[in-house]
């Protein structure tokens, strides 16, 4: 199968820069800034979209089975050798007999739907009721199976999806240390960024960042609490959705926050994250919050992703994000001007100064009770959050090799959730919805845009994470409002990303706005797999 068949855009593009051509090439030519792995990357589905695969299927042209096939040698090309991106902590034994048994549904004339066939990617921090782990990349659950599905897993499953398998993530999504290091976790090792591969894949959803950039897959899922799937979908150069919390239901997904966790799509376009959203949502008994999304929810997202969206919508600009690193305060400049462009009025905003008045946490004694809670019906040996920490200590070589646990001897220490503490501390939070509400008020907006996150920072398991600033997850992660990232440019070859939040339920608006700029921009290109950066005057 030759990929020029069906795919219109190629899969590697030129250098993007705000500085110009000259200087881009200039850049692609000056070799102390990236060592090229030279990887010959020809993968027939480099860059390939749910909608182009479905035509494919549709005429006959490959099908699940074989696009399935394709995936798995993809993943031990790419993910198991070649690079090792270490992105995938688990594959499914089942995947192909389950894309074989959805051809012949196909051959019998039913579709369930644009998700049909299609191979996706789990975090694994996601129940499925099937032969794979679910473990949060912790050594403590190793061999937890999950007896039912997550609820969004059987909304998935029903929509006709292959499971290809899990995804690695930073461990416990990243709530076990205060130097934790993102993408890394006992079980799965270290994820890369497939941009450069000593870069961060940012977490807490690396695994399922790295594979979507990295076309291990079609689509993934990540979990959020605050910034888990914007912050690796920026880093990865993707499209990364997180819903309103009451979108999608979180039962059988390992929690942290009940007030802030959600999962979302990972996509390398708008359009499919569109298309996997709307197989994801529904009312759960198990979950109350879902309850709030009744008659708030759309059978079809992509009925909203229209090119000419922003005309005479008035959008606020995160103020703060104009000073910082040159490269990227640039790419951000231009993404105002082409919001101009494409008929927005643009107004300068502080929304960040606001919520910094929030000092508050609901984490440490919401994460206790919820983790408590599903360990307690688990399949895994430890049944308490006191059982993890004991077992870390007992296993300090494997389990805790570069950082340790103080967040979960912290959390296993919090109040309870009827404490004063907790409350107070959740009124707070709770806030931050009046806040942005008002201030779109005030100003008649109806969306806000920043930067998603800086230029991706280097791997560092014995530091810990750093970043430059510029990070914007944790407006919408406390509120609970919908927040999409999309690729805004690039700087030495690593990815930036264009944050567009509103408020509850208007996940109509965030997708439509992305969609336009998107398509006006096209930023998106496949990673190079370059081994690392010399970067003289660092980043």
């Amino acid at each position: 199968m030759n990929r020029r068949n069906f795919i219109k855009n190629g899969a590697v593009a030129s250098v993007i820069s705000t500085l110009g051509v000259g200087t881009a090439n200039a850049l692609n030519n000056n070799q102390n800034i990236a060592n090229d792995y030279r990887f010959n990357d020809d993968f027939d589905l480099n860059e390939v979209t749910i909608t182009q695969l479905q035509t494919m299927m549709q005429t006959g042209k490959t099908n699940a089975k074989a696009l399935t096939k394709m995936y798995l040698k993809r993943i031990d090309k790419i993910d198991k050798n070649g690079p090792k991106l270490n992105a995938i902590i688990e594959l499914n034994p089942d995947a192909l007999a389950i894309a074989a048994a959805l051809d012949i549904e196909r051959k019998a004339g039913k579709v369930r739907g644009p998700m049909h066939g299609i191979p996706v990617l789990i975090k694994d921090n996601i129940n499925t009721a099937d032969k794979m782990q679910t473990t949060a990349g912790s050594l403590a659950l190793a061999g937890n199976i999950a007896s039912e599905d997550a609820f969004i897993i059987k909304k998935l499953r029903a929509a006709g999806a292959v499971i290809l398998g899990k995804t690695n993530l930073s461990e416990w999504a990243n709530f076990r240390s205060t130097r934790s290091c993102s993408g890394w976790s006992s079980r799965g090792g270290q994820t890369k960024n497939p941009y450069i591969l000593d870069r961060s894949p940012s977490g807490s959803s690396a695994g399922s960042g790295t594979a979507v950039s990295a076309n291990l897959c079609t689509i993934a899922i990540g979990t959020e609490t605050n910034g888990s799937i914007i912050a690796p979908s920026s880093y990865n150069g993707l499209v990364g959705f997180k819903p309103t919390v009451g979108l999608l239901s979180r039962s059988g997904i390992i929690p942290i926050s009940a007030t802030q966790d959600t999962a979302g799509p990972m996509a390398r376009t708008v359009t499919d994250a569109a298309i996997l959203l709307s197989a994801l949502t529904g009312i759960d008994t198990e979950d109350e919050v879902t309850k709030t999304s009744a008659g708030k929810t759309y059978p079809d997202y992509t009925q909203f992703l229209k090119t000419d969206s922003l005309k005479g919508k008035k959008i606020g600009v995160e103020k703060s994000f104009l000073n910082g690193h040159e490269g990227v305060v640039g790419l951000y400049k231009t993404a105002i001007e082409k919001l101009k462009e494409l008929g927005a009025q643009v107004i300068e905003i502080e929304l960040q100064k606001e919520m910094r008045a929030i000092n508050a946490s609901v984490l440490q004694p919401e994460f206790k009770a919820g983790v408590n809670a599903y360990l307690a019906k688990a399949n895994a040996k430890v049944k308490t959050l006191s059982d993890v920490i004991a077992f870390n200590k007992a296993n300090e070589a494997t389990a805790m090799p570069y950082f340790k646990q103080e967040t979960l001897e912290a959390s296993d220490k919090a109040p309870d959730l009827d404490s004063t503490t907790y409350k107070e501390a959740l009124a707070k939070v709770n806030s931050s919805k009046k806040i942005i509400n008002d201030l779109m008020e005030k100003n008649q907006l109806d969306a806000i845009v920043g930067t998603s996150f800086g230029i991706p920072s280097l791997i560092d398991l014995f530091n810990g994470d750093y970043s430059g600033g510029f990070y914007f997850a944790s407006p919408a992660a406390m509120a609970g409002f919908p927040h999409i990232t999309v690729p805004m440019g690039f700087i030495n070859e690593l990815p930036v990303g264009l944050s567009i939040m509103a408020s509850a339920y208007q996940e109509p608006v965030v997708l439509s706005f992305a969609y336009a700029f998107e398509q006006a921009t096209k930023h998106r290109k496949a990673p190079k797999f370059l081994k690392t950066s010399n970067f003289s005057s660092g980043i």
